[in-house]
This record gives C-alpha cells, sequence and structure tokens, in this order.
C-alpha cells in the first residue's frame, strides 16, 4: 500500500515546480510488484496529471501577481510563452510530459484561461504514455 501511495505522491509532486523524477520511483516499485504494472500506470498517471491541474490553477489565479519581485517568471518571459502557446495552441499539451518545459507548458494553459476539461485530457494523454513507455521499458530492462 506504501508502493502506491509513494508512487501517487512522487508523480504528482513531479508535476509541480518541484524537481522530482517520478519515473525512477516508477521503475522501482515496479521491480517489486511487477505484478500491479497496470495500477502503478494509473497512479503514476492521475497523480502526474493531477500535478499538472495546481500547475494550470496556479497560472489563472497568480498571474496578477506578475509585477511582484518574487513573481518566478519575467514579463519578457511570459509573453514569449503566451505567444508560442498561441501559435500551437491547446494540442501543445500532449508535451506537457516533457522534461524541458512540459511544466511551465500547463502554467501557461493556465495563463491562457485553457478549460480545465480538455486540459485535462491532453495532459493525461500524454502522460499517460510516457508512464507506459516508462513501464515497458523497465519489464524489459529490469525486470
Amino acid at each position: 500500500m506504501l508502493d502506491y501511495l509513494i508512487v501517487f505522491v512522487s508523480s504528482l509532486l513531479a508535476a509541480t515546480i518541484a524537481p522530482f523524477y517520478s519515473e525512477v520511483v516508477l521503475a522501482a516499485v515496479l521491480t517489486r510488484q511487477p505484478d500491479a504494472a497496470v495500477l502503478l500506470w494509473a497512479l503514476a498517471s492521475v497523480g502526474n496529471t493531477l500535478g499538472s491541474v495546481v500547475n494550470w490553477w496556479l497560472g489563472i489565479n497568480l498571474l496578477h501577481y506578475r509585477h511582484k519581485r518574487w513573481f518566478p517568471v519575467k514579463d519578457k518571459q511570459l509573453e514569449r510563452a503566451q505567444r508560442w502557446f498561441q501559435r500551437f495552441g491547446v494540442w501543445s499539451l500532449l508535451l506537457a510530459w516533457a522534461p524541458v518545459g512540459g511544466d511551465a507548458l500547463t502554467f501557461i494553459a493556465g495563463i491562457m484561461k485553457v478549460r480545465l476539461l480538455p486540459f485535462t485530457l491532453l495532459v493525461f494523454i500524454g502522460k499517460s504514455v510516457r508512464y507506459l513507455i516508462v513501464i515497458y521499458f523497465a519489464e524489459q530492462f529490469l525486470l
């Protein structure tokens, strides 16, 4: 039971601004519980998607603080990210799993007021495919 909680929480944290690699945790737990691959995939996918929803929520609610000194993104960076998102649209959320820029993409989606349902579906698809690939390789090389 603790393994399942660890996979879920690590996946959730990995999707926020916390520097964390849930793939390693997933692979490690999978070596101890190879028969639970489907459940581990679901927990990792849902946890990571919920972490992205946190970023989306932050994007929606923290934008009015952007002129504060502590705000993590400068106006120029924000404008560039918004232009990029407008150019590629909501379909770019399929790349929210990417280790570089994926978390920022979900934050920008919140700033751009992407509706929660399409946001969640697209992010879940991308992240769940990534975890399927992690499980596949873990089963091929670790088990």
